[in-house]
Protein backbone atom coordinates (compact mmCIF):
# COMPACT_ATOMS: atom_id res chain seq x y z
CA UNK A 1 0.00 0.00 0.00
CA UNK A 2 2.12 2.55 -0.93
CA UNK A 3 2.04 6.42 0.71
CA UNK A 4 2.07 9.71 -1.24
CA UNK A 5 2.90 13.18 -0.34
CA UNK A 6 -0.73 13.44 0.30
CA UNK A 7 -1.16 11.48 2.66
CA UNK A 8 -4.54 11.83 4.80
CA UNK A 9 -3.38 13.09 8.50
CA UNK A 10 -4.83 10.48 10.93
CA UNK A 11 -7.75 10.81 13.53
CA UNK A 12 -7.55 14.36 13.85
CA UNK A 13 -10.52 15.07 15.29
CA UNK A 14 -12.16 14.09 18.89
CA UNK A 15 -15.83 12.66 19.34
CA UNK A 16 -17.57 14.47 21.98
CA UNK A 17 -19.66 11.85 24.49
CA UNK A 18 -23.94 13.07 25.09
CA UNK A 19 -24.34 14.52 28.73
CA UNK A 20 -26.97 12.45 30.63
CA UNK A 21 -27.94 12.06 33.84
CA UNK A 22 -29.80 9.05 35.52
CA UNK A 23 -30.73 8.09 38.51
CA UNK A 24 -28.15 8.33 41.48
CA UNK A 25 -30.54 5.91 43.26
CA UNK A 26 -30.01 3.39 40.41
CA UNK A 27 -26.37 4.08 39.40
CA UNK A 28 -25.42 3.03 43.25
CA UNK A 29 -26.60 -0.36 42.54
CA UNK A 30 -23.80 -0.68 39.85
CA UNK A 31 -20.77 -3.08 40.81
CA UNK A 32 -17.72 -2.81 38.34
CA UNK A 33 -15.09 -5.18 39.80
CA UNK A 34 -16.87 -8.67 38.40
CA UNK A 35 -16.65 -6.44 35.34
CA UNK A 36 -13.01 -6.19 34.96
CA UNK A 37 -12.65 -9.70 36.00
CA UNK A 38 -14.38 -10.92 33.28
CA UNK A 39 -13.35 -8.22 30.68
CA UNK A 40 -9.54 -9.49 31.72
CA UNK A 41 -10.44 -12.80 31.31
CA UNK A 42 -11.21 -12.54 27.72
CA UNK A 43 -8.38 -10.36 26.58
CA UNK A 44 -6.20 -13.03 27.59
CA UNK A 45 -8.63 -16.00 25.80
CA UNK A 46 -8.42 -13.51 22.69
CA UNK A 47 -4.74 -13.08 22.99
CA UNK A 48 -4.12 -16.55 23.57
CA UNK A 49 -6.01 -17.62 20.33
CA UNK A 50 -4.07 -15.25 18.52
CA UNK A 51 -1.33 -16.75 19.14
CA UNK A 52 -1.86 -19.87 18.29
CA UNK A 53 -2.85 -18.82 14.95
CA UNK A 54 -0.27 -17.26 14.85
CA UNK A 55 2.16 -19.71 15.68
CA UNK A 56 0.45 -22.05 12.86
CA UNK A 57 1.71 -19.32 10.65
CA UNK A 58 4.98 -19.46 11.54
CA UNK A 59 4.55 -23.18 10.96
CA UNK A 60 3.63 -22.71 7.65
CA UNK A 61 5.89 -19.73 6.42
CA UNK A 62 8.72 -22.49 7.65
CA UNK A 63 7.07 -24.89 5.53
CA UNK A 64 7.05 -22.52 2.75
CA UNK A 65 10.74 -21.10 2.89
CA UNK A 66 11.60 -25.32 3.50
CA UNK A 67 9.44 -26.34 0.74
CA UNK A 68 8.59 -23.60 -1.95
CA UNK A 69 5.44 -24.30 -3.80
CA UNK A 70 1.78 -23.25 -4.94
CA UNK A 71 0.81 -25.39 -2.04
CA UNK A 72 3.24 -24.22 0.75
CA UNK A 73 2.09 -20.67 -0.36
CA UNK A 74 -1.50 -20.90 -0.34
CA UNK A 75 -1.43 -22.99 3.14
CA UNK A 76 0.78 -20.21 3.97
CA UNK A 77 -1.93 -17.66 3.08
CA UNK A 78 -4.61 -19.84 4.79
CA UNK A 79 -3.15 -19.41 7.82
CA UNK A 80 -2.19 -15.73 7.68
CA UNK A 81 -6.15 -15.32 7.00
CA UNK A 82 -7.24 -17.52 10.08
CA UNK A 83 -4.88 -15.20 12.38
CA UNK A 84 -6.59 -12.35 11.30
CA UNK A 85 -10.20 -13.77 13.07
CA UNK A 86 -9.07 -13.73 16.57
CA UNK A 87 -6.44 -10.90 16.68
CA UNK A 88 -9.22 -8.66 14.79
CA UNK A 89 -11.55 -9.68 17.66
CA UNK A 90 -8.55 -7.63 20.09
CA UNK A 91 -8.77 -4.42 19.20
CA UNK A 92 -11.36 -3.39 20.97
CA UNK A 93 -8.68 -3.25 23.91
CA UNK A 94 -6.92 -0.86 22.30
CA UNK A 95 -7.80 3.35 23.17
CA UNK A 96 -8.53 2.08 26.32
CA UNK A 97 -5.74 0.17 27.36
CA UNK A 98 -2.38 2.51 27.35
CA UNK A 99 -0.14 -0.73 27.30
CA UNK A 100 -2.36 -2.62 23.93
CA UNK A 101 -2.21 1.26 22.65
CA UNK A 102 1.78 1.20 22.92
CA UNK A 103 2.10 -2.39 21.51
CA UNK A 104 -0.11 -2.42 18.82
CA UNK A 105 1.74 -0.92 16.17
CA UNK A 106 4.36 -3.75 15.94
CA UNK A 107 1.51 -6.30 14.92
CA UNK A 108 -0.95 -4.56 13.28
CA UNK A 109 0.78 -1.12 11.60
CA UNK A 110 -1.11 0.10 8.31
CA UNK A 111 -0.98 1.69 6.20
CA UNK A 112 2.26 0.53 4.80
CA UNK A 113 5.42 2.09 2.41
CA UNK A 114 5.78 -1.76 0.81
CA UNK A 115 9.22 -0.56 -0.91
CA UNK A 116 10.85 -0.73 1.95
CA UNK A 117 10.54 -4.06 1.63
CA UNK A 118 10.70 -5.68 -1.44
CA UNK A 119 10.33 -4.98 -4.99
CA UNK A 120 7.78 -3.32 -6.36
CA UNK A 121 5.83 -2.32 -9.56
CA UNK A 122 6.98 0.55 -11.59
CA UNK A 123 3.74 2.39 -11.19
CA UNK A 124 4.41 2.42 -6.99
CA UNK A 125 7.13 5.17 -8.49
CA UNK A 126 10.50 5.96 -6.89
CA UNK A 127 10.11 8.55 -4.13
CA UNK A 128 8.44 10.19 -1.60
CA UNK A 129 8.45 13.66 -0.33
CA UNK A 130 7.54 12.17 2.96
CA UNK A 131 10.12 9.06 3.29
CA UNK A 132 13.26 8.69 1.87
CA UNK A 133 13.42 4.98 2.22
CA UNK A 134 10.16 4.54 0.22
CA UNK A 135 12.00 2.32 -2.23
CA UNK A 136 14.42 1.04 -0.06
CA UNK A 137 13.53 -2.45 -0.69
CA UNK A 138 15.72 -4.05 2.47
CA UNK A 139 15.58 -7.77 0.68
CA UNK A 140 17.74 -6.56 -1.87
CA UNK A 141 20.23 -4.51 -0.41
CA UNK A 142 22.34 -5.34 2.22
CA UNK A 143 23.32 -2.02 3.22
CA UNK A 144 20.70 0.76 3.66
CA UNK A 145 20.79 4.53 4.52
CA UNK A 146 18.95 5.79 7.27
CA UNK A 147 18.80 9.26 8.53
CA UNK A 148 22.37 9.92 6.27
CA UNK A 149 23.79 6.59 8.29
CA UNK A 150 25.04 3.40 6.84
CA UNK A 151 23.33 0.51 8.36
CA UNK A 152 24.19 -2.95 8.32
CA UNK A 153 20.99 -4.67 6.79
CA UNK A 154 22.53 -8.24 6.13
CA UNK A 155 21.21 -10.31 8.34
CA UNK A 156 17.45 -10.12 8.86
CA UNK A 157 16.73 -10.95 12.36
CA UNK A 158 13.47 -10.08 14.09
CA UNK A 159 16.09 -7.51 16.63
CA UNK A 160 16.95 -5.86 13.03
CA UNK A 161 12.89 -5.42 12.01
CA UNK A 162 11.56 -4.27 15.30
CA UNK A 163 14.70 -2.42 16.62
CA UNK A 164 15.89 -0.70 12.95
CA UNK A 165 13.19 -0.94 10.03
CA UNK A 166 9.98 -0.80 12.24
CA UNK A 167 9.13 3.11 11.78
CA UNK A 168 12.85 3.91 10.45
CA UNK A 169 13.46 7.52 10.26
CA UNK A 170 10.15 8.06 12.51
CA UNK A 171 7.89 7.36 9.61
CA UNK A 172 5.04 5.70 10.82
CA UNK A 173 4.56 4.11 6.73
CA UNK A 174 7.75 2.55 7.52
CA UNK A 175 6.19 -0.84 8.58
CA UNK A 176 8.40 -3.41 8.67
CA UNK A 177 6.90 -5.93 10.79
CA UNK A 178 3.37 -7.48 12.23
CA UNK A 179 0.36 -8.91 9.95
CA UNK A 180 0.36 -6.39 6.75
CA UNK A 181 4.14 -6.60 6.35
CA UNK A 182 3.53 -10.91 6.75
CA UNK A 183 0.78 -10.01 3.87
CA UNK A 184 2.24 -8.27 1.32
CA UNK A 185 5.36 -10.89 1.61
CA UNK A 186 3.06 -13.42 1.04
CA UNK A 187 0.65 -12.21 -1.58
CA UNK A 188 2.63 -9.00 -2.91
CA UNK A 189 1.31 -5.81 -4.31
CA UNK A 190 -2.70 -6.05 -5.43
CA UNK A 191 -1.97 -4.20 -8.62
CA UNK A 192 -5.75 -4.71 -9.85
CA UNK A 193 -6.73 -1.17 -8.59
CA UNK A 194 -10.69 -1.52 -8.01
CA UNK A 195 -10.76 -4.55 -10.52
CA UNK A 196 -10.77 -7.87 -9.38
CA UNK A 197 -7.91 -10.13 -7.91
CA UNK A 198 -5.80 -9.52 -4.83
CA UNK A 199 -1.77 -9.51 -4.87
CA UNK A 200 -0.34 -12.49 -6.88
CA UNK A 201 3.59 -13.17 -5.49
CA UNK A 202 4.54 -16.26 -6.88
CA UNK A 203 6.05 -19.10 -4.69
CA UNK A 204 9.22 -18.95 -6.41
CA UNK A 205 9.62 -16.02 -4.72
CA UNK A 206 11.19 -18.40 -1.87
CA UNK A 207 12.64 -21.01 -4.74
CA UNK A 208 16.11 -20.45 -4.76
CA UNK A 209 16.72 -23.17 -7.77
CA UNK A 210 13.92 -21.14 -9.75
CA UNK A 211 14.19 -17.62 -8.70
CA UNK A 212 11.92 -14.89 -9.10
CA UNK A 213 12.05 -11.65 -8.18
CA UNK A 214 15.54 -12.38 -7.18
CA UNK A 215 16.92 -12.34 -3.46
CA UNK A 216 14.85 -15.25 -2.69
CA UNK A 217 17.05 -16.45 0.12
CA UNK A 218 16.56 -13.16 1.87
CA UNK A 219 12.83 -12.86 1.57
CA UNK A 220 12.59 -16.21 3.15
CA UNK A 221 14.77 -15.14 6.00
CA UNK A 222 12.54 -11.47 6.32
CA UNK A 223 9.05 -14.00 6.06
CA UNK A 224 10.93 -15.66 9.07
CA UNK A 225 11.78 -13.12 10.80
CA UNK A 226 8.53 -11.82 10.98
CA UNK A 227 6.46 -13.93 11.29
CA UNK A 228 8.86 -15.67 14.49
CA UNK A 229 8.30 -11.72 15.64
CA UNK A 230 4.55 -12.17 15.37
CA UNK A 231 4.67 -14.60 17.56
CA UNK A 232 7.09 -13.16 20.57
CA UNK A 233 5.24 -9.90 20.62
CA UNK A 234 1.30 -11.94 21.10
CA UNK A 235 3.59 -13.64 23.84
CA UNK A 236 3.79 -10.59 25.51
CA UNK A 237 0.59 -9.62 25.23
CA UNK A 238 -0.44 -12.80 26.86
CA UNK A 239 1.60 -12.54 29.64
CA UNK A 240 0.32 -8.65 29.97
CA UNK A 241 -2.94 -10.25 30.78
CA UNK A 242 -2.32 -13.50 32.70
CA UNK A 243 -3.08 -13.23 36.63
CA UNK A 244 -0.28 -10.61 37.65
CA UNK A 245 0.05 -9.26 34.28
CA UNK A 246 0.71 -5.71 34.26
CA UNK A 247 -2.65 -4.82 31.73
CA UNK A 248 -4.74 -7.31 34.12
CA UNK A 249 -3.61 -5.82 36.96
CA UNK A 250 -3.77 -1.55 36.23
CA UNK A 251 -7.48 -2.38 35.74
CA UNK A 252 -8.10 -4.46 38.65
CA UNK A 253 -5.97 -2.11 41.51
CA UNK A 254 -7.48 0.66 40.13
CA UNK A 255 -10.39 2.98 39.94
CA UNK A 256 -12.79 0.51 38.78
CA UNK A 257 -15.01 3.15 37.55
CA UNK A 258 -11.59 4.37 35.27
CA UNK A 259 -11.68 0.93 34.38
CA UNK A 260 -14.95 0.74 32.75
CA UNK A 261 -14.63 3.68 31.57
CA UNK A 262 -11.82 2.75 29.84
CA UNK A 263 -13.74 -0.33 28.32
CA UNK A 264 -16.27 1.98 27.08
CA UNK A 265 -13.08 4.24 25.48
CA UNK A 266 -12.01 1.08 23.31
CA UNK A 267 -15.68 0.55 22.04
CA UNK A 268 -16.39 3.81 21.20
CA UNK A 269 -13.14 4.65 19.95
CA UNK A 270 -12.89 1.60 17.51
CA UNK A 271 -16.43 2.06 16.13
CA UNK A 272 -16.61 5.97 15.61
CA UNK A 273 -12.51 7.32 14.57
CA UNK A 274 -10.54 4.02 13.71
CA UNK A 275 -13.21 1.80 11.81
CA UNK A 276 -16.25 3.63 10.69
CA UNK A 277 -13.53 6.68 9.71
CA UNK A 278 -9.84 5.83 9.39
CA UNK A 279 -10.65 2.41 7.48
CA UNK A 280 -14.31 2.48 6.00
CA UNK A 281 -15.02 6.28 5.22
CA UNK A 282 -11.66 7.74 4.00
CA UNK A 283 -11.47 4.49 1.19
CA UNK A 284 -15.15 5.36 -0.25
CA UNK A 285 -14.42 9.52 -0.08
CA UNK A 286 -11.65 8.79 -1.87
CA UNK A 287 -12.80 5.53 -4.01
CA UNK A 288 -8.74 4.43 -3.30
CA UNK A 289 -7.95 0.99 -2.71
CA UNK A 290 -4.92 2.34 -1.48
CA UNK A 291 -6.74 3.16 1.48
CA UNK A 292 -8.11 -1.11 1.87
CA UNK A 293 -6.76 -2.02 5.81
CA UNK A 294 -5.91 -5.67 4.61
CA UNK A 295 -5.38 -4.23 0.71
CA UNK A 296 -2.58 -7.28 -0.52
CA UNK A 297 -4.89 -10.03 -0.13
CA UNK A 298 -7.92 -8.87 -0.10
CA UNK A 299 -9.45 -10.29 3.01
CA UNK A 300 -10.63 -6.39 4.50
CA UNK A 301 -14.28 -7.77 4.39
CA UNK A 302 -13.24 -10.40 7.27
CA UNK A 303 -10.78 -7.66 9.08
CA UNK A 304 -13.66 -5.17 9.42
CA UNK A 305 -16.40 -7.91 10.47
CA UNK A 306 -14.47 -9.49 13.51
CA UNK A 307 -13.87 -5.74 14.33
CA UNK A 308 -17.40 -5.35 15.31
CA UNK A 309 -17.72 -9.07 16.68
CA UNK A 310 -15.01 -8.15 18.79
CA UNK A 311 -16.87 -4.87 19.95
CA UNK A 312 -20.24 -6.56 20.55
CA UNK A 313 -18.36 -9.76 22.73
CA UNK A 314 -16.45 -7.05 25.01
CA UNK A 315 -19.90 -5.10 25.43
CA UNK A 316 -21.27 -8.62 26.56
CA UNK A 317 -18.67 -9.82 28.41
CA UNK A 318 -19.04 -13.32 26.28
CA UNK A 319 -16.67 -14.66 23.93
CA UNK A 320 -15.98 -17.70 21.70
CA UNK A 321 -13.11 -19.08 21.63
CA UNK A 322 -11.37 -20.92 18.79
CA UNK A 323 -11.38 -24.15 20.36
CA UNK A 324 -15.14 -23.87 20.45
CA UNK A 325 -15.50 -23.27 24.17
CA UNK A 326 -17.21 -20.10 25.72
CA UNK A 327 -16.00 -17.13 28.35
CA UNK A 328 -18.66 -15.21 29.67
CA UNK A 329 -19.82 -12.93 32.79
CA UNK A 330 -20.58 -9.95 34.36
CA UNK A 331 -20.70 -7.45 31.57
CA UNK A 332 -20.99 -3.72 30.79
CA UNK A 333 -24.12 -4.87 29.68
CA UNK A 334 -25.24 -5.81 32.70
CA UNK A 335 -24.07 -2.07 34.63
CA UNK A 336 -26.62 -0.51 31.63
CA UNK A 337 -28.86 -2.26 32.18
CA UNK A 338 -29.11 -2.02 35.86
CA UNK A 339 -29.56 2.24 35.42
CA UNK A 340 -31.53 1.88 31.89
CA UNK A 341 -32.85 -1.60 30.47
CA UNK A 342 -34.20 0.27 27.61
CA UNK A 343 -30.67 1.67 26.55
CA UNK A 344 -29.01 -1.35 27.16
CA UNK A 345 -31.87 -3.22 24.62
CA UNK A 346 -31.34 -0.11 22.53
CA UNK A 347 -27.36 -0.47 22.15
CA UNK A 348 -27.15 -4.81 21.87
CA UNK A 349 -29.58 -3.73 19.36
CA UNK A 350 -27.36 -1.35 17.23
CA UNK A 351 -24.24 -3.71 17.85
CA UNK A 352 -26.18 -6.58 16.13
CA UNK A 353 -27.18 -4.60 13.22
CA UNK A 354 -23.62 -3.25 12.64
CA UNK A 355 -22.27 -6.93 12.98
CA UNK A 356 -25.15 -7.80 10.46
CA UNK A 357 -24.11 -4.73 7.84
CA UNK A 358 -20.69 -6.28 7.89
CA UNK A 359 -21.86 -9.86 6.93
CA UNK A 360 -23.83 -8.38 4.18
CA UNK A 361 -20.90 -7.48 2.95
CA UNK A 362 -19.10 -10.36 3.72
CA UNK A 363 -21.29 -12.10 1.42
CA UNK A 364 -20.78 -9.74 -1.22
CA UNK A 365 -16.83 -10.85 -1.22
CA UNK A 366 -17.99 -14.57 -0.81
CA UNK A 367 -19.96 -13.49 -3.99
CA UNK A 368 -17.01 -12.40 -6.02
CA UNK A 369 -16.71 -8.80 -5.31
CA UNK A 370 -13.76 -7.46 -2.72
CA UNK A 371 -14.18 -4.61 -0.61
CA UNK A 372 -11.96 -2.85 -2.90
CA UNK A 373 -14.37 -3.39 -5.84
CA UNK A 374 -17.09 -2.16 -3.49
CA UNK A 375 -15.43 1.23 -2.61
CA UNK A 376 -14.73 1.37 -6.33
CA UNK A 377 -16.04 4.89 -7.87
CA UNK A 378 -19.67 4.23 -10.27
CA UNK A 379 -20.37 0.80 -7.57
CA UNK A 380 -23.41 1.98 -6.31
CA UNK A 381 -24.37 -1.29 -5.17
CA UNK A 382 -20.80 -1.63 -3.36
CA UNK A 383 -20.97 2.03 -2.08
CA UNK A 384 -24.04 1.90 -0.49
CA UNK A 385 -22.95 -1.57 1.09
CA UNK A 386 -20.16 0.10 2.79
CA UNK A 387 -21.74 2.85 3.76
CA UNK A 388 -24.27 0.92 5.69
CA UNK A 389 -21.36 -0.39 7.75
CA UNK A 390 -20.23 3.14 7.91
CA UNK A 391 -23.75 4.62 9.52
CA UNK A 392 -24.34 1.58 11.39
CA UNK A 393 -21.16 2.44 13.31
CA UNK A 394 -22.02 5.67 14.04
CA UNK A 395 -25.37 4.50 15.26
CA UNK A 396 -23.70 2.38 17.58
CA UNK A 397 -21.23 5.36 18.93
CA UNK A 398 -24.53 7.24 19.51
CA UNK A 399 -25.37 4.33 21.96
CA UNK A 400 -22.26 3.73 23.48
CA UNK A 401 -21.82 7.98 24.26
CA UNK A 402 -25.56 7.36 25.69
CA UNK A 403 -23.90 4.38 28.00
CA UNK A 404 -21.40 6.42 29.10
CA UNK A 405 -23.44 9.19 30.65
CA UNK A 406 -25.69 6.65 32.04
CA UNK A 407 -22.73 5.42 34.15
CA UNK A 408 -21.94 8.87 34.37
CA UNK A 409 -18.19 8.55 33.62
CA UNK A 410 -16.19 11.18 33.10
CA UNK A 411 -13.51 12.40 30.92
CA UNK A 412 -14.04 10.39 27.65
CA UNK A 413 -13.30 11.59 24.62
CA UNK A 414 -13.42 9.00 21.64
CA UNK A 415 -11.29 8.57 18.75
CA UNK A 416 -12.30 10.82 15.78
CA UNK A 417 -12.10 11.16 12.05
CA UNK A 418 -11.32 13.81 9.40
CA UNK A 419 -13.30 11.60 7.08
CA UNK A 420 -16.48 11.69 9.33
CA UNK A 421 -15.84 15.13 11.05
CA UNK A 422 -14.21 17.35 8.18
CA UNK A 423 -14.30 15.49 5.16
CA UNK A 424 -13.15 18.23 2.88
CA UNK A 425 -9.97 18.15 4.84
CA UNK A 426 -9.45 14.60 2.89
CA UNK A 427 -9.17 16.37 -0.66
CA UNK A 428 -6.54 19.01 0.33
Amino acid sequence: MASSATRTPRRMAVCAVAAIVFSPAAYAQTDFRPVLQTYSDIALAKYEDSLAAAKALDEAADALIANPSKETLEAARTAWKASRIPYQQTEAYRFGNPIVDDWEGRVNAWPLDEGLIDYVDAAYGTESDDNALYTANVIANPSIEIGGTAVDASEITPEFLSGTLQEAGDIEANVATGYHAIEFLLWGQDLNGTGAGAGERPYTDYDPANCTGGHCDRRAQYLDAATDLLVSDLEEMVGNWQEGGEARQNLLEGDPKAGVAAILTGLGSLSYGELAGERMKLGLLLHDPEEEHDCFSDNTHISHLYDVVGIRNVYHAAYARTDGTRIEGPSVSDLVKQVDPALDEELSGKLDATVAAMEAMEERAKGGEAYDQMIGEGNEAGNAAVQAGIDALIDQTRSIERAVAALQLDGIAFEGSDSLDNPDAVFQ
